[in-house]
């Protein structure tokens, strides 16, 4: 162990249980994130799908868990609702690219501590998992770009019609294939 790992685990302990589960699909980020976990002392099952996800989720329920929102084959709010249902001091960071307000309020309904928009580093996400209970995150620096507003403000509209683009591009007054090419875009910065 480095004395930096050594340090890090002394300040902020992550406990005699150090099973992470980590749920993405972008498999080299996957594997990066895992790896710099493991460093740090965590004990590191991946899966690359919701449908992964689950199995593992039910089969050994972790302490720790970071879970990609979108995932190819579903929502991974769906991994977050099993994890909860087997176990209720899992700390659970949600994780992803398209970060809005509408589904971080979701994610902390269903029992997720922390939402982090990507790219995250392993230091974000490390001090996400080991921060004490109402030990605050730092502010951000920068305020939301009038791009990120706009974004916000779209994606809480879409959530609000339950998903359903017709309806979010009605009430938004645009075009439904503009906001079709909106969604699919990564939140910006």
């Amino acid at each position: 162990m480095t004395d930096d790992t050594a340090h890090l685990t002394e300040t902020q302990p992550i406990g005699p249980d150090a099973t992470l589960l980590l749920v993405d699909d972008d498999a080299p980020f996957l594997r990066r994130l895992a790896r710099a976990m493991e460093a740090r002392g965590f004990a590191v099952e991946i899966a690359e799908s919701v449908a992964e996800g689950l199995a593992k989720a039910r089969r050994n329920t972790p302490k720790y868990a970071v879970v990609d929102m979108r995932l190819q084959d579903g929502n991974g709010l769906d991994v977050i609702e099993a994890i909860r249902e087997r176990r209720d001091d899992t700390r659970i960071i949600v994780l992803t690219g398209y970060g809005n307000i509408a589904t971080a309020v979701t994610a902390v309904k269903l029992g997720a501590i922390d939402y982090l928009a990507k790219p995250a580093d392993a230091d974000e996400v490390f001090a996400a998992l080991t921060r004490k209970p109402g030990e605050r995150a730092e502010v951000p620096e920068n305020p939301m770009s009038a791009d990120r507003v706009r974004w916000e403000h779209i994606q809480r509209v879409y959530e609000m019609c339950e998903r359903n683009v017709s309806e979010t591009a009605r009430r938004l007054n645009m075009h439904r294939r503009t906001l079709q090419r909106i969604l699919a875009k990564r939140a910006p910065r």
